[in-house]
């Protein structure tokens, strides 16, 4: 499970970001988890745009790539 302070990839629209929160829908009478995230403003960069907040399923780690010289 992703938690607060992990990278998480939207794997719909390919967006990274930071998860700060949970939250909750109620969809067709079912509860489902959501993921609260800054979506970061370009890919490789750590400035922030905007929010984003969808079912916990559309979303998985992501994965950090670190340079070495």
């Amino acid at each position: 499970m992703l938690k607060i302070g992990d990278y998480a990839l939207h794997q719909k629209t390919g967006q990274i970001g930071q998860v700060f929160g949970y939250g909750h829908q109620v969809i067709d009478g079912i509860y489902l988890t959501t993921l609260k995230v800054r979506v970061s403003k370009k890919k490789g960069t750590s400035r922030y745009k905007r929010f984003m907040e969808d079912v916990y399923t559309t979303w998985m780690p992501a994965q950090t790539v670190t340079e070495t010289a």
